[in-house]
C-alpha cells in the first residue's frame, strides 16, 4: 500500500483584528491554448495526396502536435487516423511546418501538446 500524504499545517496570515486566519487560496492558473487559427500565420492547408485523391479517399485526422514556446512545432503523431496513410502522413507534415500562437500560462508563453484536426474531402 502506497503511503498518504498527509497535510501539513494550514498557513496562516494575520487578520485585521490582530488574530490570523486562513491564508485564501491562490487562484488557479489561467491557460490559453495554443492556436493555428489566427490569420496572420498564413498557414496553407495540407497538400491532398494525388493517388488519394484518384482513389477517392476522405476522412478526418486528429493530429497530437507540441508547439513550443516560440510558435513552432517540435513533435507531432497522428492521434486519430483518418483510415489511409497517405493522408495521414500528408496532415502530419503539414502540422509540422506551420506556426502557432503559442499557449500562455497566466501570461507567459508555454510549450503545449495540442489536438488539431484536418479534414481531407473531395470537391
Amino acid at each position: 500500500m502506497a503511503p498518504v500524504p498527509s497535510a501539513g499545517p494550514a498557513s496562516t496570515a494575520p487578520a485585521t483584528d490582530g488574530s490570523t486566519a486562513p491564508a485564501a487560496a491562490a487562484p488557479p492558473a489561467r491557460i490559453d491554448l495554443p492556436s493555428a487559427s489566427a490569420a496572420y500565420l498564413s498557414n496553407p492547408p495540407p497538400p491532398y495526396p494525388p493517388l488519394s485523391r484518384r482513389l477517392g479517399e476522405q476522412g478526418k485526422v486528429v493530429v497530437r502536435v507540441r508547439i513550443e514556446a516560440d510558435g513552432t512545432a517540435s513533435a507531432a503523431e497522428v492521434r486519430t487516423s483518418s483510415g489511409f496513410e497517405r493522408l495521414d502522413q500528408a496532415a502530419l507534415q503539414t502540422v509540422l511546418r506551420w506556426k502557432y500562437v503559442p499557449g500562455k500560462r497566466n501570461g507567459v508563453p508555454e510549450a503545449m501538446w495540442y489536438l488539431i484536426p484536418i479534414q481531407f474531402v473531395l470537391e
